[in-house]
């Protein structure tokens, strides 16, 4: 008998939505062309040290409300390291500056923390108020405007003045939309901004295990539970049928009956897309979904030094690493260890020429920037990640191209962090666009089923701002997305 559901990609997407459809009856069949589940989200054991590591660090935080409840379901949300008061440490010079949450309403909980900044006047503050009153009044009827426009003249456009964004959102660009300030979609990273600023107390997370080891295993054992099967090593080669979805050819020329859902990036997508599809939205902008790479670095030490579990250096042009993490402070039973960093190398292209010893050499110096106890400790081993794609880059226009679930091919549901959740592309929107996915799928089959759980309305002043000024209380137009 055919399968029920064949997903391509066993990513969190293509997991999420295995579980989902499991746990509602149907039996799925998961084909993973690599060697083991996860995706860009995938961890192993490195083969010196024995100790699980990431392809490269993840951060979840407090609203993440589709990915937590994935992890709920498999038994593991309690396996995350909160940091419930400070936000993130910044390298500033000369001091560092510490962001944490004051008892004020948002979006005014981090002004305190933030506004000793180094090198930044009131004035330069002051000028943030146009900005402020967009982020406060953001919601996804405002996505269409300011998709066409970049980032960076969309600030101007605001009056923040030239040191602000030279200071901070050159740094917050890189660091949450993963794409330099010019360049970024004025609309994605305005949604992040209103995503962090107006939730009362969020806060980050970090893995306590090896991601993969958060939802593999779990999500595998749900979905073969169910009648189905898990398969890793299996790439899918190409689609069977025409004007309609029948099935999946596999590369060994196997075929293979059943609804699908591609869970796979753009990248890969379009390398299975038929000819006959390439003039149909969205497959015909495929080749526009960028790929921003990464380059992810683990530094083993002889000893423990003074570190902050979480912080970040600031935008300079001829700078490599952006974010670092003290697995020490994060993982499980590791308190008692020497210090293991790792560090994110964002929209990498400026390391590509660089050997991973030069890359190794590199972080080492900015480390002890940001951590100078670092000088005196030993580097006993290191690991460099290249990852071709991190997320697709947000650039101008990038919002308005991601696609519905629904794809215009019968048969064929889209998922993954790049389709259009409402959400950056981001562990939460990968896990949302699994559970949208699911959805679709039941509906087909007459069972309707609500799964993806919509960004719930901000709180404090913003939520009092938004009644008066007649704004959705969240940032999505409808409870459903």
């Amino acid at each position: 008998m055919a399968e029920d559901v064949l997903i391509i990609g066993g990513g969190l997407a293509g997991l999420a939505c295995g579980v989902a459809l499991a746990d509602r009856g149907l039996r799925c069949r998961v084909f993973e062309a690599g060697e083991r589940l996860g995706g860009r989200a995938a961890s192993w054991r490195d083969e010196v040290t024995g100790d699980t590591v990431d392809i490269g660090p993840h951060i979840f935080h407090s609203e993440y409300h589709n990915m937590l409840a994935f992890l709920r379901r498999l038994g593991t949300a309690q396996l995350i390291t909160w940091q419930p008061r400070k936000v993130l440490a910044l390298a500033s010079k000369p001091r560092p500056v510490h962001l944490r949450h004051a008892p004020l309403p948002p979006p005014l909980s981090l002004v305190p923390s933030a506004l000793p900044a180094p090198g930044l006047t009131m004035l330069d503050n002051l000028s943030m108020a146009r900005l402020a009153w967009s982020g406060i009044t953001f919601h996804e009827a405002d996505v269409a405007r300011l998709d066409g426009i970049s980032a960076e003249q969309f600030l101007r456009d605001k009056g923040v003045s030239e040191r602000m964004i030279d200071w901070w959102w050159r740094f917050a660009a890189m660091v949450v939309t993963n794409l330099p300030l010019e360049r970024c979609s004025a609309a994605s990273l305005l949604r992040i901004h209103a995503l962090l600023s107006n939730y009362r107390g969020l806060h980050f997370g970090f893995g306590a295990v090896g991601l993969a080891e958060l939802y593999a295993t779990q999500a595998t054992q749900a979905i073969v539970a169910a009648g189905g099967a898990v398969s890793v090593d299996a790439p899918v080669a190409g689609f069977v049928g025409g004007e309609r979805v029948e099935g999946i050819v596999l590369a060994d020329g196997t075929r293979i009956a059943g609804d699908v859902v591609s869970a796979l990036p753009p990248t890969a997508l379009k390398t299975i897309v038929p000819p006959a599809w390439r003039a149909m939205a969205p497959f015909r902008q495929l080749d526009a979904f960028e790929p921003s790479p990464y380059v992810c670095v683990y530094l083993w030490f002889d000893r423990q030094f003074r570190v902050e579990r979480f912080w970040s250096h600031l935008y300079s042009a001829g700078r490599l690493n952006y974010d670092f993490y003290d697995l020490r402070q994060i993982r499980a039973g590791w308190q008692g260890r020497a210090t293991v960093v790792c560090s994110n190398i964002i929209y990498s292209h400026r390391a590509h020429r660089l050997s991973d010893d030069d890359i190794v050499q590199a972080t080492l110096r900015e480390l002890v920037e940001g951590a100078p106890e670092a000088a005196h400790a030993r580097l006993v081993h290191a690991r460099v990640h290249r990852v071709p794609m991190a997320i697709p880059c947000p650039v101008t226009g990038f919002e308005t191209a991601r696609p519905a679930p629904e794809s215009p091919v019968p048969g064929l549901v889209l998922a993954g962090d790049w389709v259009q959740t409402h959400l950056p592309c981001t562990m939460e929107s990968a896990v949302k666009s699994g559970f949208m996915a699911a959805e679709r799928v039941l509906a087909r089959r007459g069972m309707a089923a609500q799964l993806a759980i919509a960004s719930r309305p901000f709180d404090g002043l913003t939520w009092l701002v938004r009644k008066l000024a007649g704004v959705p209380a969240g940032p999505e137009l409808t409870a459903r997305s």
